[in-house]
């Protein structure tokens, strides 16, 4: 049996599908097509830090954030259905696409957001979420986002050492590679079924200012 807290060999991977899932509703909360381009001017990063249901409402309720949408990335199969991720076979993890205004807010605010809401220590899982669709991940879009990013995992990782914590940051970040939308019904999960389940949960440790 396959331990899906193990990420998989790309030659392993399930081989997925040419045709994309294409996003058929508007976004729930801002009324945007959901699988919109940038539009200029504004900023994009792809989060995740468990089940996308919950991380995702967490971001569009952020100010200055005017885009979301939850996907698949960081793994090797094309076009995954979110029953093919579920397996193990894919190396995605769920994911959250985030397009900001940096007039608005920064990404050092979505980024304290991102560490205090979960608990980035914990690995191939989220709480009693198991598997490597749940590993805590920053994909980055720009060479400044990244020094950005892994500067704020060392403030983050400091300031558990502060609070007695002994457990090291497994966050992956990495430039941003191929996003795959999931299927509508995943979209905006928690605006359409609000009594949904939402496994995020922090450290109770905050992030220290810049």
């Amino acid at each position: 049996m396959m331990d899906k807290q193990q990420i998989i060999s790309p030659e392993a991977a399930l081989p997925g599908r040419s045709t994309p899932v294409t996003p058929s509703e508007t976004h729930a909360i801002f009324g945007t097509r959901i699988d919109a381009a940038v539009p200029e001017g504004m900023e994009e990063i792809v989060l995740g830090m468990g089940c996308f249901w919950g991380a995702e409402r967490l971001f569009w309720k952020q100010p200055g954030v005017i885009n979301t949408a939850v996907g698949y990335s960081g793994g090797f199969t094309p076009n995954p259905t979110y029953q093919e991720v579920c397996t193990g076979q894919t190396g995605h993890t769920e994911v959250v696409r985030v397009i900001f205004d940096p007039a608005q807010t920064t990404l050092e605010q979505l980024l304290a957001q991102f560490w205090e809401s979960h608990d980035p220590t914990q690995g191939m899982r989220q709480g009693n979420d198991i598997g490597t669709q749940y590993r805590s991940v920053i994909y980055t879009t720009s060479q400044e986002q990244q020094a950005q990013a892994e500067s704020s995992k060392q403030r983050y990782q400091s300031a558990l050492q502060a609070d007695q914590r002994v457990a090291t940051i497994t966050t992956e970040i990495l430039p941003a590679a191929a996003f795959y939308y999931a299927e509508d019904y995943h979209q905006q999960y928690l605006e359409k079924n609000p009594q949904g389940y939402c496994g995020l949960g922090g450290t109770g440790v905050c992030m220290p200012p810049q």
